[in-house]
């Protein structure tokens, strides 16, 4: 009993502040309260969020602990303390990276890093490439041709560009169609745009392993989700079953897209700073 007095007490020494609360201080809290939140949220999108309820678990199994002066399992805590610390360390190494990459290319920091762009220097790539990557993916749609067709973005994809045969060519939609026919040597794979070019085709994806993710997907589409969640691109997915054309981003698929909304999530794309905030449109996510 008195462990849990001390502890209370403890809490309430925290809680009272030792000096009168200032701007500063209201300010840190809000920074606090959102990096908290941003934190949150990137855990609940991502393979973590199971571990991250473990780690909850033990959080108050320590705290019971020293709540109930289980004097044993404090030491033994306190001594494998930094090695549990690093362990988490290298468990969520591949999440942390990308929560490091998400916050590199935040739109705080592309505003300021595009400050003086105008015009079409704010684009990614061109109106024609838009209009014939929509053009392209509607016209294998309805032949049932397969296709995989990342974006590159603000994240270099040259590790992934460099597994396909290079190609630099102008996007048009004839190239797109011949690109992904039947028994071609170059229908196989991904092909990767960068800005108006095709950089390469054949290009290999890692697969995503999210079991959330339907068992009704196939690999093409498996690899469109694996590209988005390791970077920041947009990738498109004619099925070759269905014919429906899907996108994926940011870890998400969205599947059976118009034309009409496929264009809208381009232009949204398109812009280095978005008009406005990025919404998944149409289709359902999956």
């Amino acid at each position: 009993m008195d462990g849990l007095v001390n502890w209370l007490q403890g809490i309430l020494k925290w809680l009272v502040p030792p000096k009168p609360i200032g701007v500063i201080d209201v300010i840190q809290v809000l920074l606090l309260a959102f990096l908290v939140y941003k934190l949150i949220l990137w855990m609940k999108n991502t393979r973590s969020y199971t571990l991250l309820r473990g780690i909850v678990f033990i959080i108050a199994f320590v705290v019971l602990a020293n709540v109930f002066n289980m004097e044993v399992i404090v030491w033994l805590l306190q001594n494998v303390g930094v090695v549990a610390i690093t362990a988490i360390i290298i468990i969520f190494q591949p999440e942390l990276r990308r929560m490091l990459e998400r916050m590199g290319q935040s739109n705080l920091m592309s505003s300021i890093l595009s400050i003086n762009r105008s015009g079409d220097e704010n684009k990614r790539f061109s109106d024609h490439t838009l209009n014939e990557l929509v053009r392209a993916c509607y016209e294998m749609s309805e032949e049932r041709t397969g296709a995989l067709i990342v974006l590159e973005k603000d994240i270099p994809l040259e590790e992934y560009e460099k597994t396909g045969i290079p190609i630099d060519a102008v996007v048009s939609s004839q190239l797109r169609v011949n690109v992904f026919e039947h028994n071609t040597p170059l229908h196989d794979g991904a092909v990767l745009i960068r800005n108006d070019r095709i950089a390469a085709a054949t290009c290999y994806l890692p697969l995503s392993d999210n079991m959330d993710l339907s068992k009704k997907l196939g690999t093409r589409h498996r690899a469109a989700v694996g590209i988005s969640e390791v970077s920041d691109s947009f990738t498109i997915i004619v099925s070759e079953e269905t014919g429906h054309v899907s996108y994926a981003q940011n870890g998400r698929i969205y599947s059976a897209v118009t034309p009409s909304e496929l264009r809208e999530m381009l232009l949204d794309n398109q812009l280095l700073i978005r008009r406005r905030p990025a919404r998944e449109r149409g289709g359902s996510a999956i």
